[in-house]
C-alpha cells in the first residue's frame, strides 16, 4: 500500500512577481482591457483562457459556482451559453445577477465581472450554435442538465436517441431550452499579483455619470 503525504496548506505560498498594473496601463474601457488580457492569456499558451468561474445564488441566497466558457465579449457584456433548465439558469432567472472570475494563475492575474444578467437574443444564439461541433449540439439536446439520472447508461441512451432523431438532418436546430446569458457588468476588476501581497487591484465601476476607474486596497 502506497503512503500518502498530507499537504501542509498553511506553508503553501507563492511570491507574485510577474508584473504590475497601473492606471496608465489600462485600456480605455473594461471590455477592451478584458479582451487584452484574454488575448495575452491565449498568447501565453494557457489552457482554455476563456474559462471563467460563474457564481450565482438561489432565491434564498445560497451560492453556487462552476466553470463555464466565455463565448462573447463586447461593450454590452460577457456571454456564455447553457441549458435554460439548468441549476445556474434557475438561479439567474430568479435573481438576475451573477459574477464571473477568470483565474489566470500562471500569469498571476484575475479578472472579476459582476452585474445583472439577461438572455441572449435568438439570432445571436443561433449564430453561436452554428459554430458548435455537431456532437456538442446533439449533447445539448440529449442532456437533462442538472437533473438526477440513474446512471451513465441513461445519458448514453438519451444521446443515441437524439442521434437517431437527427440522423438525416443536415443541420441540428437550436433546442428550445438552450441559449445564452449575458452578464451586463456594473463592476469589472483587474487583479495583478504583487510581492508581499501588495497586489494591484483596479476596478471599472459604473456610476450615474458613466464608468470610473478605482484603485482598491489588496
Amino acid at each position: 500500500m502506497s503512503e500518502t503525504t498530507n499537504i501542509a496548506l498553511p506553508s503553501m505560498r507563492v511570491s507574485y512577481e510577474h508584473g504590475s498594473l497601473t492606471e496608465s496601463d489600462l485600456a480605455a474601457s473594461w471590455h477592451e482591457q478584458l479582451q487584452l488580457w484574454l488575448d495575452q492569456a491565449a498568447g501565453a499558451g494557457l489552457p482554455e483562457p476563456n474559462a471563467m468561474v460563474l457564481a450565482t445564488a438561489d432565491p434564498e441566497g445560497r451560492p453556487s459556482s462552476r466553470t463555464v466558457l466565455a463565448k462573447g465579449l463586447d461593450e454590452r457584456g460577457l456571454v456564455f451559453f447553457t441549458n435554460y433548465t439548468s441549476a445556474k439558469s434557475h438561479d439567474l432567472m430568479a435573481t438576475r445577477y451573477a459574477s464571473a472570475t477568470f483565474p489566470w494563475f500562471a500569469m498571476q492575474r484575475q479578472a472579476h465581472v459582476r452585474g445583472t444578467v439577461e438572455k441572449v437574443g435568438p439570432t445571436e444564439t443561433a449564430q453561436y450554435w452554428a459554430s458548435r461541433p455537431r456532437g456538442s449540439q446533439l449533447g445539448a439536446w440529449a442532456s437533462p442538465q442538472s437533473r438526477v439520472v440513474s446512471g451513465r447508461s441513461t445519458l448514453e441512451s438519451a444521446l443515441h436517441k437524439i442521434e437517431r432523431q437527427f440522423a438525416d438532418a443536415d443541420r441540428v436546430p437550436v433546442p428550445p431550452h438552450w441559449g445564452g446569458w449575458r452578464i451586463r457588468p456594473e463592476e469589472v476588476e483587474f487583479w495583478q499579483g504583487r510581492r508581499d501581497r501588495m497586489h494591484d487591484r483596479l476596478r471599472f465601476r459604473l456610476g450615474r455619470d458613466g464608468w470610473e476607474v478605482q484603485r482598491i486596497a489588496p
